[in-house]
């Protein structure tokens, strides 16, 4: 595989020039069923894969199951704020200074991978209890420039699901 691949295993994410409701309500089940495919990959490694690498400098499988549990956390947030206050400013973070934390490099991931049930199960609760017309509802971006709304954040977080379960399962058949 070259590089490009590598780090994007399922494609690029690609903004939808339209929404439907059957596809928002698709993209929820995947954030729902994305914490067992995961968590099952994961957790039957021992514990000396979590330093393999799905590509040449990449992350670690230890940074990238922290990095999940980051993003979805901060995705929760965005999407709750989103709903319930009007186009509100988000804070990013940097995301490759996270990665190389303390508590990435020493908490076990199958904390994280706990985390990561427990977070999923009351964000897609939260994302289905939302009605069809509020999706349009969004955060601005600061580094975007732009407001982005609930359907794009979800669509985006249902291809990060399967971005990241890629790598994983990348860099446990062919660790770097």
């Amino acid at each position: 595989m070259d590089l490009e691949a590598l780090k994007y295993p399922v494609g690029k994410w690609s903004k939808p020039t339209d929404y439907q409701s059957g596809e928002i309500k698709k993209w929820i089940e995947e954030i729902r069923d994305f914490p067992a495919a995961f968590c099952d990959l994961l957790e039957a490694l021992p514990e000396s894969s979590f330093s393999f690498r799905y590509r040449p400098e990449g992350w670690t499988l230890r940074q990238l199951a922290h990095h999940v549990v980051d993003s979805h956390m901060n995705a929760y947030i965005r999407h709750k704020l989103a709903y319930t206050e009007s186009e509100p400013t988000i804070t990013p973070y940097k995301e490759n200074l996270w990665a190389d934390l303390a508590d990435v490099q020493t908490v076990p991931v199958r904390n994280s991978l706990q985390l990561l049930r427990d977070l999923h199960l009351r964000w897609t609760v939260f994302l289905n209890s939302i009605e069809a017309d509020a999706y349009t509802r969004g955060f601005y971006h600061p580094e975007h420039k732009r407001v982005i709304s609930l359907q794009e954040s979800i669509g985006m977080y249902a291809w990060h699901c399967r971005h990241h379960l890629a790598h994983a399962q990348l860099a446990i058949q062919n660790p770097h």
